[in-house]
């Protein structure tokens, strides 16, 4: 799953769209208090870990400096092996879902147990650290993904961010059109894919997210005397959008 390597990302994408965040964006902006990488805190990299790595909000300043300092190594040869085996590492891991984003009402339905694992029901759970099973109401509900494939601008931030929209596009494009479909029955069940929740590298994903007609006609044309006979064709190309939400979108 794209989420057992969140902060580094396919190819290291999300590792460099980080870096340029601290190079081209922090860096820059007179009022952020970010002069040079090592100026770097928690709350600036929220602006990415808000859903690339949530739990580093429970972190120190010193975790930042870490997290920056390797993902700087991406550009140093001789620091590069080690950078990405770090960042491979740090992840969306099974607590992020199943306990920290388990609960959305927490003022109506209380805050999520340390304790605890969130799933389909209540009862006990093998971990010794999290002995307790309790039911998440959201676990099988859009808007459980939604947290973090969201409505686009993220505006609590001092510095707001824009990040992923496919939230909201299905809310405003699919489900007020009659789609009832959520994230986890196409990416998950729908297709057998469990936890590795696939998007559009996976070639049973990819079918399933659009429908291409194409129809071609050749001729040919007698331009004039000069030039000739000229070889042309007429092609038409359909592609319909069959998921549940705009595309491209993360």
């Amino acid at each position: 799953s794209a989420h057992s390597k969140s902060m580094f990302g396919i190819g290291a994408r999300t590792a460099a769209t980080i870096g340029t965040t601290i190079t081209k964006g922090l860096m820059t902006w007179p009022y952020s208090g970010v002069k040079k990488p090592k100026d770097v805190k928690i709350k600036h990299l929220m602006l990415c870990a808000k859903c690339h790595l949530p739990q580093l909000q429970e972190a120190t300043d010193d975790v930042a400096k870490e997290i920056v300092t390797a993902v700087s190594g991406l550009w140093d040869k001789k620091n590069r092996k080690e950078s990405v085996e770090k960042l491979k590492k740090i992840n969306i891991n099974c607590l992020i879902c199943h306990q920290t984003k388990a609960i959305t009402h927490k003022w109506a339905q209380g805050f999520p147990q340390k304790d605890a694992v969130y799933g389909t029901q209540d009862g006990e759970h093998e971990d010794e650290n999290y002995p307790i099973m309790k039911k998440s109401e959201i676990l099988h509900e859009s808007v459980f993904c939604g947290q973090c494939h969201g409505l686009g601008p993220n505006f609590e931030f001092e510095q707001p961010s824009q990040c992923a929209t496919a939230y909201g596009s299905y809310l405003f494009a699919y489900v007020a059109e009659g789609g009832h479909e959520s994230c986890q029955f196409c990416h998950m069940s729908k297709h057998n894919k469990g936890h590795v929740m696939p998007a559009y590298r996976d070639p049973d994903m990819a079918e399933a997210a659009v429908r291409i007609e194409a129809d071609a006609f050749g001729y040919y044309w007698r331009k004039n005397k000069a030039e000739g006979v000229t070889p042309l064709a007429v092609v038409r190309v359909e592609i319909t959008n069959k998921t549940g939400h705009g595309i491209p979108d993360g």
